[in-house]
Order: structure tokens, then sequence, then C-alpha cells
């Protein structure tokens, strides 16, 4: 029960100044009236949440104290605790002394520990408070771990790593062993333990994002651009298999696109994109099956973004075709439908597809050029 104490210039003093009670205790709150502002005990009351307390719920312990018994507490169930008070009777003299009323309970045990390692070379953690969460009182939370058939308890020294619930471990950790890893909620009132979870450092490894981003056009190809990366160094020396992503937005939209189907390999063609265009691109790796562990792997963070700009077209507006024209323009809109739909399918990387859109691509170019000329000639 926290108590808002009062400057020494107040008229009144209340005790306890810090009481902690469960809830379903009882209370006896006292009132001193200061020597400087005579009043007497039967001028005030009391009222909880601006409701008068009955008389025979407190009692005068001399001319200028009184006291209020307050049984069996339940939770508060105002956001910033209950308001207790103490009033003169005469309304043109209000005295009022507040006290705000907020019942503590034991911690709840924490909820949702998730753990990854950079590298192999260390452990952070993270977890949630249970869903009543400080409860009035200033918890403390413990990250403990151990190896799972033999060794002590450790305790996680360095907190609030990775968000207020977290605690990150340097150093000393085994491979090939699985851990034990719990957290303790404790305040005044009592301690919950969390659940246990067990987990091995190779099932839990996330990489640095992937270097050398570079992006770069694809010759006169004004729709697609050539990402290439170098795999995570970190891991060089490791058995591991990887899996790559790709994102990319335009200069002046906040919305990115995923490209999910790169596979291993360190680089791939994006299609499809906006002429005169400049695009930013990120890349993230996923390593997973390390010394052939069984789990998915965690992705890593997003490289920074790597820009460049698709060339512009070079069609000329309003330009005339040559005898035949609506036929060529209908081949045309046929065969961009056709391809369309094999980029749409084979979307990504797929080297069949790309092959087949960039024959496509050189062949209606160069058909276009050779147009532009004709019509341009006297």
């Amino acid at each position: 029960l926290p108590l808002s104490v009062s400057p020494a210039a107040d008229p009144a003093v209340i005790s306890p100044q810090d009481p902690t009670l469960l809830i379903g205790s009882s209370l006896v709150a006292t009132c001193t009236v200061s020597p400087d502002f005579p009043l007497k005990a039967e001028d005030l009351y009391w009222t909880l949440n601006g409701r008068r307390l009955p008389a025979a719920s407190y009692a005068a312990l001399g001319p200028s104290t009184l006291s209020v018994a307050l049984a069996r507490l339940n939770g508060s169930r105002q956001q910033s605790g209950d308001n207790l008070v103490l009033e003169k009777k005469q309304l043109w003299n209000l005295l009022g002394f507040f006290w705000f009323l907020s019942l503590p309970v034991p911690p709840e045990k924490p909820v949702n520990i998730t753990c990854w390692s950079k590298n192999m070379k260390d452990l952070t953690c993270k977890w949630a408070p249970g869903t009543e969460g400080e409860t009035f009182l200033h918890t403390n939370y413990t990250l403990k771990y151990k190896r799972r058939w033999y060794g002590q308890d450790n305790t996680c020294q360095e907190y609030h790593t990775a968000g207020t619930y977290s605690c990150h471990i340097p150093k000393d950790l085994a491979l090939f062993t699985p851990y034990e890893i719990w957290v303790e909620a404790s305040n005044r009132l009592g301690v919950a333990v969390s659940d246990v979870v067990m987990l091995d450092i190779l099932d839990v490894v996330t990489t640095d994002p992937p270097s050398d981003v570079h992006v770069s056009r694809v010759g006169d190809l004004e729709d697609q651009l050539s990402v290439r990366w170098s795999s995570p160094p970190a891991l060089k020396d490791f058995l591991f298999q990887a899996k790559y992503q790709i994102q990319y937005r335009v200069e002046d939209s906040s919305e990115w696109k995923v490209v999910d189907d790169v596979g291993n390999q360190t680089s791939c063609r994006l299609a499809g994109l906006r002429p005169g265009t400049v695009y930013f691109v990120q890349v993230r790796c996923n390593p997973f099956s390390i010394y052939g562990s069984k789990k998915a792997g965690i992705w890593s963070d997003w490289s920074n973004p790597t820009a460049a700009s698709t060339p512009r077209s070079e069609r000329v507006a309003g330009g005339c075709d040559p005898k035949g024209g609506e036929q060529n323009t209908t081949l045309r809109r046929e065969l961009k439908q056709f391809f369309g739909w094999v980029k749409k399918h084979a979307y990504g990387c797929s080297n069949l597809g790309i092959k087949l859109y960039d024959q496509w691509r050189v062949w209606l170019q160069k058909s276009h050029k050779t147009r532009n000329q004709v019509g341009k000639e006297p």
C-alpha cells in the first residue's frame, strides 16, 4: 500500500507511511492534526472514494487524532488507486488528506521466454511479466540458467539489453549442451518462477546481416535490377546452411515488397520494376542446420539499405508505327501478356523465367528502336 507522503508543512500526518498488505487483509490508518490547526476529532470524518465511511469504522484516539479501520481489503478497481480522505464537517472549511490506497499482490510468474545467440558467441533472452505486471509494487526479475544434466545455477548480469524485460549472457557458454533457463520475479510479497525453457545454443543462432550488398542495373533492361551479397563472415568457418530474403521499395514509398524464394544463393534478379526509378534494397539471412541442428534458425536483422535506379524508358511519346503497326502492336501486347504470366509464376530468382523474360525484353527493345529510327527518316 504505497502512501503518498505529505510535505512537512501539511496540517496533518497519516500513518502508517508505507504499509504492504496482502489482499484480504485489514488496515488501521491514523491521522494526527498539527497543533497549529486546532481541531477536535468529533469535527472530522473519513471518506473512501467520495463515500463517507460509517462512524463505527473509526475512533478518536485523542483531541486531534482520528483512526479508521478498513477490513478485508480488495484490489483497487481504479487505475490511480483508492482515495482515502479525512475531512472537516463544515464544507466551507474543508480539510482534506489524500491517501492513495493501491493494493499490491505477489508477482505472477514471467511468461514467453525467447532466446537467441549472435554468431554462437553469446545468448540474449527476453520475457514478459505476468498479466498483472508490477501490481503497484516494484518487481525484480532475475534470469537464471544452467547446463541440463550438471553444473550449478548461474545468474545473468546484463539486464535491459534488448528491452525492459531482457538479459544478455556475453560468454562462457558451451555448444552441444542443452541449457535450462528460467526467470524469477520477486517483490516484497513473494516470489514467482517461470516455466523452465530448455534449448541448445546451436538451435537459436542468428547472424549479422549479409555484407557487401551491391545493387546494379541489368544492361539496358529498364525494369530489372541485379542484387549480390556475401555470406555472413562470422559463420564462414562453421558447417551450416543459409537461406536469404530480399525486400525492396521505391524511393518515395515506405512499403516494402519481400522476395521469399531466394534460397541459399547469394545473388538475385528483381524484375517487373518501374523504369527510371530509385529502389532501396535490403537482404537478411537465416542460418539453419548448423552442425546438423534440426531447428529452423532465426532471421538476422536487415542489411543497411542499398540504392540503385532502373534505366529510363527510351520510348518516344506520340511515335508512329510503320505500315502494319496495328498487327505488330497486337502481337507485342500478346507477347507481353504471355511473358508477364511467365514472370509472375516464376517470380523471384527462377533462372528459367528470367532467361525467357530477358530474351523477350531484348527483342522488344531492339524492335522498338528500329521502328523509331524508321519513323524519324525523312
